[in-house]
C-alpha cells in the first residue's frame, strides 16, 4: 500500500516546489516532493503514483460509497498549482502561488446526490468521506464496482513546456515588455497594470461502472489594464489573452497585440458618445461579444434548468427558435481554447454539441443526471470548479457558426444603430431569459458606416427574443481570445465563446434622452 499524503505536509512541500520553481530554484535541491513525471507524457501509472493511490484502494473507496445501496459512485482526485505575478507602477510588486490537493466522492441514488470531499489523501479520510456521501441511500441492495478500464483520450491542448518548468525569471520580461509598449504607444497613458497567471491541474477520475480517466490541464493568461488622461478627462480599459497554452503562446506578436489593443480601447473612449435611447438595431462584433450568446442564451440550454422546467427553452427541443442560417454549438474540442476539455469531470468524452441547428433547437447540455432523466447520451458537459464541488451541466466554448452574409453588408444595412465590441457587468434571469449588459466598447452606426466610439450604455433584452430577431450572420467567425470564468451555483469554470458579426433587428439601448 502507498504511503498516505497528509494535506498540510503536501501543501507545505508543494508550495515550496511551486515557489521554488518560480522564485527560489535552489530550494529544489534534494526535494523529492511532487510527481516523477509532468505534463502530457504522464501515464495512468504516473497519475496513480502522483496521488499515492492504487486501483485497489480506489475500488475500496467506491465500495464504501455504495455500501448503503447507492446506484452509482465516482471518485475525483485533483492537484492544482497556480501562480500569479503582478506589475503596477512600472515594477513587479506582487507574486503568489496556490497549491490545492484533494478528492471528491459522489454517490447517486435515483435523482438524489450525496457528495463529500477530503483534503487528505489517506484511506481513513477517503473512506470517511465515502461513508458521508453514501448516506444519500438506504437500501440493502448493493452494486458491486466494475473492474477499471482506461480509454485513450484525445488531447486538445498540447503544449511544449509544462508551467511547472517555467521560472518566474522567464515570466517577468513579458510583463515589463507590455508595460513599456503601453507607455510608448501614447503619451496620454498615465498608469498600466499587467498580470500574468498560470495554472496546472492534474485530474484522476474513476467510477463504479469501471471507467478511469486522467488529464493534465494547463492554463495561461496575461491581462493588461491602462488609464489615460486628456484635458482632465480620465479613461480606463484593457485587454487580455488566455487559453490552455504554455509560455510559447506569448509571442512578440501577442505581446504587441496586448499593448496596442489595451491602449486603443482606452484612448478611443475620449471621443466616445452615447447613442439615442430606444429600440435600435444592434450589430454584435465577431469574437468576444459572444458573451451575450453565452449568458442570455447558453445558460438557458443547460439541461438542469430545463429538467427543473426553470428555463424558457424547456419545451423548445425540435422547434424553430431562429432563422435558418443560425447554428449554435457548445464545443469542448477546440484546440488550446480556454473552455476546451479532453474529458469532462464525470469521465465522459467531450464533443461538439449542436444546440441550435439551422434555426431549430436540437439539444441541451447534459451531465450524467440529466442525460439519464431525458434518456439520451451525455454531451460531456459535466463540469465542476474543483474536487470540493459536485459536477453539473456547464458550457465549454459556446459559439455561433458562420452565416451567409458579409460584415460590410451587415453594417451597410443599418441606418442608425450600434456596433457592440465588448460587454461587461451582465445580469441574466435564466428562467425568463431577460438580460442587461453594459457595453464597454463599440461604435455608432450612421447611414451604414461606423462613426464615433460609444461608451456608458446598457442594452436590455430577452435572450430567446434576441435569438429570433437575428436578421443577418456574417462569415467572419472569431473565437474570443480573453479569459472568461463562468459562474453558476457558486462555482466558476473556465469558458470561452465566439461569434461571427451578427445583426439583431432591435434591442433596447439605454443612451441619451432615456
Amino acid at each position: 500500500m502507498k504511503a498516505t499524503i497528509n494535506r498540510r505536509d503536501f501543501l507545505r512541500a508543494g508550495a515550496v516546489t511551486a515557489a521554488g520553481t518560480a522564485i527560489l530554484p535552489h530550494l529544489l535541491t534534494g526535494c523529492t516532493s511532487g510527481p516523477s513525471a509532468t505534463g502530457h507524457n504522464m501515464t495512468l501509472h504516473d497519475y496513480l503514483e502522483h496521488f499515492g493511490v492504487t486501483k485497489n484502494m480506489i475500488q475500496d473507496i467506491i465500495r464504501e460509497g455504495l455500501s448503503k445501496g447507492g446506484d452509482y459512485c465516482d471518485v475525483y482526485f485533483q492537484h492544482m498549482i497556480g501562480n500569479y505575478i503582478g506589475l503596477e507602477d512600472k515594477s513587479v510588486n506582487r507574486a503568489y502561488s496556490d497549491v490545492s490537493l484533494g478528492v471528491g466522492i459522489r454517490v447517486l441514488k435515483g435523482d438524489q446526490t450525496g457528495y463529500s470531499f477530503s483534503e487528505e489523501i489517506s484511506m481513513d479520510a477517503m473512506k470517511s468521506a465515502a461513508r458521508t456521501a453514501a448516506n444519500i441511500a438506504n437500501s440493502t441492495t448493493k452494486v458491486e464496482p466494475v473492474a477499471f478500464e482506461s480509454p485513450k483520450l484525445p488531447n486538445y491542448y498540447l503544449i511544449k513546456t509544462p508551467w511547472e518548468e517555467v521560472s518566474i525569471n522567464e515570466k517577468i520580461p513579458y510583463l515589463q515588455q507590455i508595460n513599456d509598449k503601453v507607455f510608448a504607444l501614447d503619451n496620454r497613458i498615465i498608469k498600466s497594470n499587467v498580470w500574468f497567471m498560470d495554472e496546472t491541474s492534474y485530474v484522476l477520475f474513476a467510477n463504479s461502472e469501471g471507467r478511469m480517466t486522467y488529464d493534465y490541464q494547463p492554463m495561461g493568461q496575461i491581462s493588461v489594464s491602462c488609464s489615460a488622461e486628456q484635458n482632465g478627462q480620465k479613461e480606463q480599459n484593457g485587454y487580455n489573452l488566455s487559453g490552455r497554452r504554455g509560455i510559447e503562446f506569448f509571442t512578440p506578436e501577442n505581446i504587441d497585440l496586448l499593448a496596442s489593443e489595451a491602449v486603443k480601447r482606452t484612448t478611443d473612449l475620449f471621443e466616445a458618445v452615447k447613442p439615442k435611447a430606444g429600440e435600435l438595431p444592434v450589430v454584435l462584433a465577431a469574437g468576444s461579444s459572444g458573451i451575450l450568446l453565452h449568458e442570455a442564451i447558453g445558460h438557458g440550454m443547460e439541461a438542469d434548468f430545463n429538467r427543473k422546467e426553470v428555463s424558457i427553452f424547456s419545451d423548445k427541443i425540435g422547434k424553430k427558435v431562429a432563422n435558418d442560417f443560425v447554428t449554435i454549438v457548445d464545443d469542448g474540442t477546440n484546440p488550446n481554447v480556454r473552455g476546451s476539455i479532453n474529458v469532462d469531470d464525470e469521465g465522459n468524452d467531450t464533443e461538439k454539441t449542436y444546440l441550435v441547428e439551422n434555426g431549430t433547437m436540437t439539444s441541451y447540455l447534459h451531465d450524467r443526471i440529466s442525460a439519464k432523466h431525458y434518456g439520451v447520451k451525455t454531451t460531456g458537459s459535466g463540469r465542476r470548479e474543483s474536487f470540493r464541488h459536485m459536477p453539473m451541466p456547464r458550457m465549454r466554448n459556446t459559439y455561433m457558426e458562420n452565416g451567409p452574409h458579409k460584415k460590410g453588408e451587415i453594417i451597410e444595412s443599418v441606418k442608425y444603430g450600434i456596433f457592440a465590441e465588448t460587454f461587461t457587468n451582465g445580469q441574466v434571469m435564466i428562467g425568463a431569459g431577460d438580460f442587461t449588459f453594459y457595453v464597454k466598447s463599440g461604435y455608432l452606426i450612421e447611414n451604414g458606416k461606423l462613426t464615433q466610439p460609444i461608451k456608458d450604455i446598457n442594452i436590455i433584452g430577452n435572450g430567446p427574443k434576441v435569438l429570433s430577431d437575428i436578421e443577418m450572420v456574417a462569415d467572419d467567425f472569431k473565437m474570443a481570445e480573453g479569459g472568461w470564468t463562468c459562474g453558476k451555483n457558486g462555482q466558476g469554470v473556465p469558458v470561452s465563446m465566439g461569434l461571427p458579426t451578427v445583426k439583431v433587428s432591435k434591442i433596447t439601448v439605454g443612451g441619451v434622452n432615456a
